[in-house]
């Protein structure tokens, strides 16, 4: 039954034909324009110039030596009649900073005062046994932040390369020829499985990766502490105490020719840092690995998997942080592990990462400069008195400024980037760049 319109109602309006009816902006672009919060601020981090590593280090030494001085007995002595005699407090910090640096430097670097060229360049020897793993757990870490991903999980991944190498090589008594890569291949593939985990978890039911990466830390750490306990697994036979069989003779990374304070793990460090370099910089899939760490919404607009895309990365950097675990046990401890055969490394290659802007030959430098760090702590100790302890809070202020760059910038004074600035500066310091722009092209029209 047709209902007649009722003759008093107004009649419907119609669109003016002068105004263009508004349509909505396609999900796509919106998709685009947003860029996740994780990947802004680890690009921010990131992007920091070299001039901004530098000072950050400066920094942070400088924040670490007024905490010698502050701890230093002879110090605090003199500070006592400081209004009477300010030159002793001064004379005192000055000798107790000097002298805790110095330590640090003789203790990482070169010793002076060594009786043989040998001896003298043992602390260097000792600051790239430190590095070695710290350099691999970093790249690790670095190829994930590429990607827009938090690797928190590195301790994990190194702790499932340590069990799974043991459990599968150090009872075979194969050749050192054999042995020594096969047990490098089953532990980077181990820690490579254990990170791919998340990156498929990550990939398929969008599960937060930092969230995964701590859990399965726990999950590695409890496992592994387990199975150093049962004899059938790991435990070291005729022990009751949780430790693993010990490495092998067979199995241990061989020594440089000529230089018996350093192994072959150096030289394979070397040889991951151009790897991760040519893989992000050079390769296509680094392409695309960079692209979805820019923006992972553009990256998938523009035909790439991003799903696949996580997954690859975090197998890179399980790979790369087993090949830690790998030198742990085949270089710095050989008599066997436990739960804690990570030493921190898988946290503190975090902070090598970050120092190195995810730059494969940052990394490289930073995990360097870490080894000199724990190296000359303990001469720190030893000759100074000084604790290791402001080794470790001159390594978490490194963190901090690298993590900060604006407070850097506002520290020493340095022009701030465009995302600092309020939008009305923004908008003035765009049209002044278009001025400029504009009277180049006028000069270059005259000029031609």
């Amino acid at each position: 039954m047709s209902v007649e319109p009722d003759p008093h109602s107004p009649a419907p309006q119609q669109p003016d034909a002068q105004t263009p009816t508004p349509t909505p902006e396609p999900p796509m672009t919106r998709n685009i324009q947003e860029i996740p919060v994780s990947n802004r601020v680890l690009r921010e981090i990131l992007r920091g110039g070299t001039v901004n590593t530098i000072l950050a280090v400066f920094l942070a030494l400088v924040v670490g030596g007024i905490l010698i001085a502050l701890t230093n007995p002879e110090v605090q002595a003199a500070s006592g009649y400081f209004f009477a005699r300010p030159m002793d407090t001064i004379g005192a910090a000055w000798n107790a900073v000097a002298g805790g640096y110095g330590a640090l430097f003789s203790g990482s670097i070169v010793n002076f005062s060594a009786p043989d060229l040998v001896t003298a360049i043992k602390p260097l020897a000792n600051t790239i046994g430190f590095a070695v793993p710290l350099i691999a757990a970093g790249l690790g870490i670095a190829v994930a932040f590429r990607v827009g991903l938090f690797n928190i999980g590195a301790r994990g991944q190194m702790l499932i390369a340590c069990a799974a190498a043991a459990l599968v090589t150090f009872q075979l008594h194969l050749p050192a020829i054999v042995q020594v890569p096969l047990t490098l291949a089953v532990g980077i593939a181990a820690g490579a499985l254990w990170g791919g985990l998340v990156g498929v978890l990550k990939a398929r039911t969008g599960a937060h990766e930092v969230i995964l990466t701590i859990m399965l830390n726990y999950v590695a750490f409890y496992l592994v502490s387990w199975m150093v306990r049962v004899p059938e697994l790991l435990q070291k036979p005729g022990q009751i105490q949780p430790i693993s069989r010990p490495t092998p003779v067979t199995g241990q990374l061989p020594k440089l020719p000529g230089l018996d304070q350093l192994d072959a793990g150096f030289p394979l460090v070397i040889v991951a840092t151009l790897f991760v370099w040519w893989l992000v910089e050079r390769s296509s899939l680094g392409f695309r690995m960079r692209a979805v760490g820019e923006n992972p919404h553009a990256a998938r607009a523009a035909g790439i998997s991003v799903p696949r895309i996580y997954i690859y990365a975090m197998l890179f950097s399980g790979g790369l942080a087993g090949l830690a675990g790998m030198v742990q046990i085949q270089s710095t401890i050989t008599s066997g592990f436990d739960g804690n055969i990570d030493a921190g490394i898988g946290f503190t290659a975090i902070t090598v990462a970050l120092l190195g802007r995810s730059r494969a030959w940052g990394t490289f430098w930073a995990g360097l400069l870490f080894g000199a760090l724990k190296a000359g702590s303990f001469p720190m100790q030893a000759l100074q008195s000084i604790p290791v302890d402001i080794v470790l809070v001159v390594q978490s202020l490194i963190v901090l400024f690298i993590a900060a760059p604006p407070l850097i910038r506002t520290i020493f004074f340095l022009p701030k980037n465009d995302s600092e600035r309020s939008p009305r500066a923004r908008a003035r310091l765009a049209a002044r760049r278009a001025a400029k722009d504009a009277e180049s092209s006028d000069q270059k029209a005259v000029a031609a």
